[in-house]
C-alpha cells in the first residue's frame, strides 16, 4: 500500500481508544467475503492486497493493488480463482474485478453518507498480506469529497489490507480500505462505498485484465493538486497557520456548507491567538455539524481562554457523548 509523504491530519485531536474486537464467529463470517488479491506483475512479480466480494462473480479492490497486473487472482477456502476482467476507476482508486468462480458470500452494503464521526467502525483486510486480521475503531472525520466522503478512522491497518473492508456495527460495508498518512494513530482513510454503488450491475466498464492506463488517484497526486482536506493536512502538520487560514477561507468561500472548512478557519486562528475569530468560526463548524468531537474540544479550549465559562461549560457537555477520551482531556484544561 503506497503513502503520501509527510501528511498529518488538519486540527484532528482525537486519541484512539480502545475498542471491542469482532466476535469469532463474526469475523470468520466476514472472512468467507474479504479475500486476499495477487496481482502477477506484467514485468515479474506480483503486488498482494485484499478485495470484498460485494455480489455474485464480483469483487472490489484497489486500483494501485491491480494496476501492473497481467492477471489477478483471489484466494477462497485455499484456492485460487482467475479474474476475467476487471473495471477502473483510476480517480477513486476502486477497481471491480469479475471473478466467476465466486458466486455467494457478497457482503451487504451500507452508505458511507450516514456515518457520523465517533461511529464504530470495524476494518478487515489482509494487513501485511499474510493472515485475514480485525481492527476496531471509529469514524474521526468524514471529508467531502465527488459527492461522497472520505472516511477518516483510527482503524489500524497496513499493506496488505489495501481494498479491505470497512464494516459497520450491522457488518455493512461501507468502505475500502485505501491509504494511510503517516505520523500519528489516526490517520487511516478508506473510499466511501457510495462511489462504487452504481458500477457494481454496470457491465460496459469490464476489459480484459492487463496493466492499466497510469493515472493517479486524488490521493496520490502532488501536494497542490490534492483535494482541500489533505491540502490542510501538510499545513497543519508544518505550522504554516497563515496558510492554512487562506485556504480554509478560500475553501469556506466555495463551499459554505463544508464545516470542516470553518473547522480549520477556527484552527488557525485558534493557533494565532486570535480567540474571538477562532470561536466565532468553531461555532459556525459546530452548525453545520453537530457531532464533531474535535471542533467541541478547541471550542472549549477557546473559550476558556476568552474566560466565558458558560461557553467552555457547554462545549465539555456537548462533547462527553461524543468522545469520553476528549471529554476528559477539555475538563482537564478546564480545571487547570
Amino acid at each position: 500500500m503506497k503513502r503520501p509523504a509527510r501528511l498529518a491530519i488538519a486540527g484532528l485531536l482525537v486519541a484512539a481508544a480502545a475498542q471491542a474486537q469482532l466476535d469469532p464467529a463474526t469475523f470468520v463470517s466476514l472472512g468467507a467475503s474479504v479475500l486476499k488479491v495477487e496481482a502477477v506483475k506484467a514485468g515479474g512479480g506480483y503486488s498482494i492486497g485484499s478485495g470484498v466480494i460485494v455480489a455474485p462473480g464480483k469483487v472490489v479492490t484497489n486500483c494501485h493493488v491491480t494496476e501492473d497486473a497481467r492477471e489477478i487472482r483471489v484466494i477462497k477456502a485455499g484456492g485460487r480463482l482467475v479474474a476475467s476482467a476487471q473495471s477502473a476507476d483510476r480517480e477513486h482508486d476502486l477497481c471491480l474485478l469479475r471473478v466467476p468462480a465466486i458466486n455467494g458470500d457478497a457482503v451487504r452494503l451500507g452508505r458511507a453518507d450516514a456515518l457520523a464521526v465517533g461511529q464504530r467502525l470495524s476494518a478487515v483486510g489482509y494487513t501485511g498480506g499474510t493472515g485475514l486480521s480485525n481492527s476496531a475503531g471509529s469514524v474521526v472525520a468524514l471529508h467531502r469529497h465527488d459527492g461522497s466522503r472520505v472516511i477518516q478512522t483510527d482503524n489500524w491497518f497496513n499493506s496488505g489490507a489495501s481494498g479491505g473492508g470497512l464494516f459497520d456495527a450491522r457488518l455493512q460495508l461501507v468502505g475500502i480500505l485505501t491509504f494511510r498518512l503517516r505520523g500519528g494513530r489516526a490517520h487511516y482513510f478508506a473510499a466511501p462505498i457510495d462511489w462504487l454503488r452504481e458500477r457494481i450491475d454496470d457491465e460496459r466498464g469490464f476489459e480484459p485484465v492487463a496493466p492499466l492506463e497510469r493515472r493517479a488517484a486524488y490521493w496520490q497526486r502532488p501536494e497542490p493538486q490534492q483535494p482541500n482536506f489533505l491540502k490542510a493536512a501538510v499545513l497543519e502538520q508544518r505550522g504554516r497557520w497563515d496558510e492554512l487560514e487562506a485556504l480554509a477561507a478560500q475553501w469556506s468561500r466555495d463551499d459554505a456548507s463544508d464545516s470542516e472548512a470553518w473547522y480549520l478557519l477556527g484552527v488557525a486562528a485558534h493557533e494565532r491567538q486570535r480567540f474571538d475569530e477562532a470561536r466565532d468560526a468553531l461555532q459556525r463548524a459546530l452548525q453545520l455539524e453537530p457531532r464533531a468531537a474535535p471542533a467541541w474540544y478547541r471550542l472549549g479550549v477557546v473559550c476558556h481562554r476568552l474566560a466565558l465559562r458558560d461557553c467552555s461549560k457547554d462545549a465539555l457537555d456537548r462533547l462527553k457523548p461524543l468522545d469520553a477520551d476528549l471529554a476528559h482531556r477539555l475538563a482537564k484544561a478546564l480545571e487547570a
